[in-house]
């Protein structure tokens, strides 16, 4: 009789493995063992396979004690900044998925780890819309560092139920779908707000410090390239490749873009310097030269 049982590879795979036990009824025919042996052996594997059917998740138990420890963990690892360090027993808690995962419960699990993370970015998109517009782009920008920082711990952890439920039955990837929570809950309710913003701030330098613009735009192109049409001018300064093709028949319209970009930059009080000064320093290095050349020419 095989009965069947969840066992670890050495892969820590979830799987399932048959276990031979010696039914009552059953004679044992071996020479170089006695009746007694079969026995002993038939009542510890009969024992052993209770135990595991004994430790069963139900719901119930899954949602007193396994959840309360997960949803704690997550709550911590959205919240926390990143000069703070917040002891959490990643063992314990990949280990609680493992077993829930195992016990058929990634259903539920899954239900509720986008519940947790949805309510969580609910109230990050609220905290921004009470955000004064001059300090959106700021906020928005470390809304969004700390998610993406938080999905670093959060996604391995779930890693069996990504593995056995979502790639397998949903056809879907954890990350995919936890970055398109922060697309839906926060980023598309503030993208209509935060690019006028972001268009400002790039034709005045230095209003919005270089490296929060890049990481917005690029972060805003990551979540939706879609939105791209919304402010192409935008986007093409800090993603490569997004714009048409350059023509030779638009060099004339290239130049005047560049000429006007000059002209923006020379009035927000960004000189060139004196070019007949360095003109003539070049001019002179070259005559210097010249000399050294021929003084030496002469010697020889």
């Amino acid at each position: 009789m095989e009965e069947m049982q969840g066992v670890e590879d050495d892969n820590h795979n979830c799987r399932a493995e048959a276990v031979s036990v010696c039914s009552p009824a059953q004679v044992c025919v071996d020479s170089d063992s006695s009746s007694d042996t079969c026995e002993s052996t038939s009542a510890l594997l009969l024992d052993s396979t209770s135990k595991f059917l004994l430790n069963t998740m139900t719901a119930e138990e899954y949602r007193t004690v396994y959840w309360p420890k997960l949803e704690r963990a997550i709550e911590h690892l959205l919240t926390q900044s990143s000069m703070e360090h917040i002891s959490i027993s990643y063992e314990q808690i990949y280990s609680h998925v493992y077993k829930c995962v195992c016990q058929q419960h990634s259903e539920l699990l899954y239900s509720d780890l986008m519940w947790k993370i949805m309510s969580h970015l609910e109230q990050v998109s609220s905290e921004l819309q009470a955000s004064p517009p001059e300090d959106l782009t700021e906020s928005f920008n470390v809304a969004l560092t700390r998610y993406t920082a938080a999905l670093h711990c959060i996604v391995p952890i779930f890693i069996y139920m990504n593995k056995f439920y979502i790639e397998t039955k949903l056809n879907r990837d954890l990350r995919d779908d936890l970055m398109k929570l922060f697309s839906d809950h926060v980023a598309e309710k503030h993208v209509s707000t935060l690019l006028p913003l972001l268009k400002k701030a790039h034709s005045m330098p230095f209003q919005v410090k270089p490296s929060t613009m890049a990481s917005v735009v690029k972060g805003l192109y990551a979540l939706r390239p879609d939105w791209v049409p919304l402010a192409p001018a935008l986007f093409s300064r800090f993603i490569p490749q997004i714009d048409a093709p350059a023509l030779e028949s638009q060099l004339p319209y290239y130049a005047a873009q560049d000429k006007t970009l000059q002209m923006e930059l020379s009035q927000n009080g960004f000189s060139r310097g004196d070019q007949s000064r360095k003109r003539a320093s070049e001019d002179s290095f070259y005559f210097s030269l010249a000399c050294h050349n021929s003084s030496r020419g002469s010697k020889s």
